[in-house]
């Protein structure tokens, strides 16, 4: 049995399945289940179950997950101290971003992060933000929108970020194009494109509908920022993305923001492990809570 078998054990256990732990642990499949039967073997019995795709403790694994936990814990301990000794003349810093800051504010940050420390690797994951969320162990630090509205690790802090607003898109022509804003009770006259499931913004859009009792005409659901714009242009509803995404449109869409009370929500950056954060996670925090330089 070994310090590295445990760790493998832990992360696999958090996970529930092996190629998700592998990714964690920026190991290969294989790696993770040579590991996991070498540990099997000096336990003596089996300490987990194949269940669907992934994998169920037994009564001995859930005994020994408790050991495993501490041990990787202190590892990670270990770790931050050793990255926060040694600087930022070299490290890694992976980020883990929703879709509406991962495409407008992350490559501005991470710009300017990259000038002041060229020798740290920056990593990124992009998803919606319950996507993100879910993948908190497997990152340094996490920008997303609105609150994480669930359950998070123990030890991650969440720190109120920069405001956003969500307005209605239509194309050129449509029969509400000609006013700067208009209401949820016209605008739910119409289809409406929607992004998917777990995305913060269709969360805000579907509870400000749900507030005013308007019912939804949902024409289509379709993943990412520019599905939507893209499903708008092309005529199938009117849709509803962050004013940031359509700063640089070239006049097919237009914008119209939601009256008579704006939808603005706040980003949220989430810093898993916030007691020993590595040294690169901090300074990149510093920098986000500062100004941002973003292109016109």
């Amino acid at each position: 049995m070994t310090p590295e078998q445990l760790i493998t054990f832990a992360t696999v256990a958090e996970h529930g399945n092996i190629s998700h732990a592998a990714l964690a642990l920026h190991l290969s499949q294989p790696a993770v289940s040579g590991q996991l039967k070498l540990l099997q073997e000096d336990f003596g019995e089996p300490l987990y179950q194949r269940a669907g795709r992934g994998v169920r403790l037994t009564a001995a694994g859930e005994q020994l997950l408790a050991h495993a936990q501490r041990l990787r814990d202190t590892f990670r301990q270990a770790q931050a101290l050793c990255e926060a000794m040694r600087g930022l003349e070299r490290g890694t810093l992976r980020i883990g971003a929703s879709t509406t800051p991962a495409s407008y504010l992350l490559p501005y940050l991470i710009a300017d992060f990259h000038g002041r420390y060229p020798e740290v690797l920056v990593s990124t994951s992009h998803g919606n933000t319950a996507e993100i969320v879910a993948a908190l162990d497997s990152v340094d630090i996490a920008l997303i929108e609105g609150p994480p509205g669930q359950e998070l690790p123990l030890g991650t802090e969440v720190t109120a970020w920069r405001e956003d607003e969500i307005v209605a898109i239509v194309p050129r022509g449509h029969p509400l194009a000609g006013a700067e804003q208009q209401g949820l009770q016209a605008l739910g006259a119409y289809p409406l494109v929607l992004r998917e499931g777990g995305s913060g913004v269709r969360q805000i859009v579907e509870r400000a509908f749900a507030r005013h009792g308007v019912t939804m005409r949902v024409a289509l659901e379709i993943a990412g920022v520019e599905g939507v714009k893209e499903a708008v242009r092309a005529g199938m509803g009117i849709g509803f993305v962050s004013a940031m995404s359509i700063r640089h449109e070239d006049g097919v869409l237009q914008q119209l923001r939601i009256a008579p009370e704006p939808l603005v929500r706040r980003f949220s950056i989430l810093l898993p492990h916030a007691a020993t954060p590595s040294r690169a996670a901090a300074r990149f925090l510093e920098l986000c809570l500062g100004p941002v330089t973003e292109a016109t």
